[in-house]
């Protein structure tokens, strides 16, 4: 007979985690509205925008991230920033956290200017990525991040941090650990709301995801860090329980499984929303999301795209609903 598992190294049946009474709670920030359409071809209207929108709230969304104020001509689908951000503004009604993603002072300065009540500026620690994305190296980066940070917390914005690619990068291989807790060591000092961190084309694995977001959770706390993952590989999923393991509460996700970097190659689409949310109930976990009418919302994101869009669960709903039509 085996000897029984010390209770310590038993695996959870459901992820650890603060909880709220009995139901644990699991937040997440959409970013289709930026991340998810950046890299799309054909351009998406300010007024559809807003209808997506306006469907992630009605499914139960409250933290979206809505556009970036970067170089429209670098990223052409971001060149409404203003637009957005002044047709969004009722959504604060509803309770939903805006915010907008910057990379320099310049793109801060049109962020502030706008009336936006959140940022998310990103550090790329990668020398190769970041002069391609924002003409930087890492220490110009992580220097930059530091400023904008400090000038947002004093005019009273709230600010998440991103550091990226914090797993692997498309050109230099993968990421040194040191390079990620120090950059992360750099950028909490600067006192942040929340720490993002993301795999930027989703080559991280569940191992790298569970040993690197336990230490980061050390660092950050379990309020302030976000985990953001792609699905590049099928285990979007799979890196995502990884960082509940060890007490990961809050993740990015994109409705429909949309997104893409411009300057990352084979950067493929985001973790899925409806994907996420799936999880999430699946494990006892609390969203505040709808999930029938967050796919109200994936059928409007693949209209606006002008394709079949849908994260891993699709074929499961798919197949759930030929089988009730068989069935009447």
């Amino acid at each position: 007979m085996n000897a029984p598992v010390p209770p310590s190294t038993r695996p959870p049946s459901t992820p650890p985690g603060p909880s709220s009474g009995t139901t644990r709670r699991l937040r997440i920030c959409d970013v289709g509205l930026r991340d998810g359409l950046q890299n799309e071809k054909a351009p998406v209207s300010t007024a559809d925008k807003l209808r997506l929108g306006a469907a992630l709230i009605d499914a139960g969304v409250r933290e979206l991230e809505i556009t970036s104020f970067v170089n429209p001509q670098a990223v052409p689908q971001m060149a409404d920033a203003e637009a957005v951000e002044a047709g969004s503004r009722a959504w604060r009604d509803n309770g939903v956290r805006r915010t907008a993603l910057v990379i320099n002072e310049k793109g801060y300065g049109r962020a502030k200017e706008s009336g936006i009540e959140g940022i998310v500026v990103v550090a790329v620690i990668s020398e190769t990525l970041g002069k391609r994305n924002s003409n930087m190296g890492i220490a110009d980066a992580i220097a930059t991040t530091r400023r904008i940070i400090g000038a947002a917390k004093r005019d009273g914005l709230f600010v998440r941090a991103c550091l990226a690619p914090a797993w692997v990068c498309p050109f230099e291989g993968e990421v040194p650990d040191s390079r990620v807790y120090g950059a992360a060591e750099a950028v909490l000092a600067e006192l942040p709301d929340e720490l993002v961190v993301a795999d930027t084309i989703g080559h991280a694995d569940p191992r790298t995801v569970r040993d690197r977001c336990r230490r980061l959770l050390q660092m950050a706390g379990t309020e302030r860090l976000v985990v953001h993952l792609h699905d590049t590989q099928a285990l979007g999923m799979a890196n995502a329980y990884a960082a509940m393991e060890v007490g990961a509460t809050a993740f990015d996700a994109s409705v429909g499984g949309l997104g893409g970097c411009p300057f990352a190659p084979g950067a493929a689409g985001n973790l899925a929303t409806e994907d996420l949310v799936f999880l999430a109930a699946k494990l006892g976990l609390a969203t505040g999301i709808d999930l029938d009418r967050l796919w109200s919302a994936v059928e409007l994101a693949g209209e606006l795209v002008g394709r079949k869009v849908g994260g891993r669960t699709g074929t499961y709903r798919a197949a759930r609903a030929t089988r009730e039509e068989r069935r009447s």
